[in-house]
């Protein structure tokens, strides 16, 4: 998977196996990052989907090396990280998240995730509300919310087949031209915004062994749940930005959800002509945002 300059890889273990996470050590962050080791640290979560790694974040975190300490992991069952042959539940990744951010930080940070990473890490800061110093949350949507129920569409149900649904992560989700229609029909909001180093950084993450594991419990629905439920019990201040052609949730959904708890939720920013990742789509756009919404949450 492609790793940004300056950046090297590490791990940290956790209950359900090793996490791969990036975090600036060489030039030309070396001499600022060796000063602000103990300084404000900005963890970066990606999304699911198939080939989901921490790269989805990677044209963004670097912006931010020269200020902040980095971390931006695979999340377990994605990317370089271990690939346990498991059918992922919820519980898995609220543990896993918590886990991995016990690891990795001293005190409260602010965690920067997407889409239904986003969603989970409401979870958790709802239970570990310690941890958290603020959010900033791109499309944060549990994919169940307001009781529509995911997981009893045509293409769950499907997906929940064996037998097919190893078929069509192999032949329909793994390739490179599947990635590519995907990222560009339904993720972004313009086609022409989809290069090739995109596709071949989710390919490489869709083709390493076991990887459908994780995948397919996500597009079963294993992992959605109704953030409606969820959302009024968060007190960490936060902000969301949501793109406006976002096809799995749309803005009316983000603007729901924010309604209901005006208090943490200090900004909804809506991006126009974009979907599902703004952090890939426009990538300056969303730094200068985040740049934004710092110092206002913290």
């Amino acid at each position: 998977m492609f790793q940004p300059l300056g950046f090297e890889q590490r791990s940290v273990n956790t209950s359900l196996g090793k996490i791969v996470y990036y975090t600036a050590t060489g030039s030309p962050w070396q001499e600022k990052v060796t000063t602000n080791l103990d300084g404000e640290t900005l963890v970066f979560l990606h999304g699911f989907g198939g080939g989901s790694s921490a790269y989805e974040w990677s044209k963004v975190y670097p912006a931010f090396a020269a200020e902040y300490r980095i971390i931006a992991p695979d999340l377990i069952g994605w990317g370089r990280s271990e690939h346990p042959a498991h059918n992922y539940k919820i519980d898995d990744y609220l543990t896993t998240i918590r886990e991995f951010l016990q690891q990795t930080t001293t005190g409260p940070v602010t965690v920067i995730a997407s889409s239904l990473t986003a969603a989970l890490t409401i979870r958790v800061a709802i239970a570990h509300p310690e941890l958290f110093k603020s959010l900033i949350l791109t499309t944060p949507a549990g994919l169940s919310d307001f009781g529509e129920d995911y997981s009893r569409s045509f293409f769950a149900q499907l997906v929940s087949v064996p037998i097919i649904d190893r078929l069509l992560y192999s032949s329909g989700i793994a390739t490179s031209g599947g990635i590519r229609s995907f990222l560009e029909q339904r993720q972004f909001a313009q086609a022409n915004r989809v290069y090739q180093e995109i596709v071949d950084a989710y390919l490489e993450s869709a083709q390493q062994p076991n990887a459908e594991y994780a995948a397919l419990s996500f597009v079963r629905g294993d992992l959605c749940f109704d953030l409606s439920l969820y959302i009024q019990q968060m007190t960490t201040p936060t902000a969301i930005i949501w793109g406006q052609k976002s096809q799995f949730t749309g803005p009316e959904i983000g603007r729901r959800l924010a309604e209901m708890n005006p208090q943490a939720i200090r900004f909804f920013q809506i991006l126009e002509n974009v979907g599902l990742t703004p952090q890939l789509e426009l990538p300056a756009v969303t730094i200068g945002l985040i740049r934004q919404f710092l110092p206002l949450l913290n």
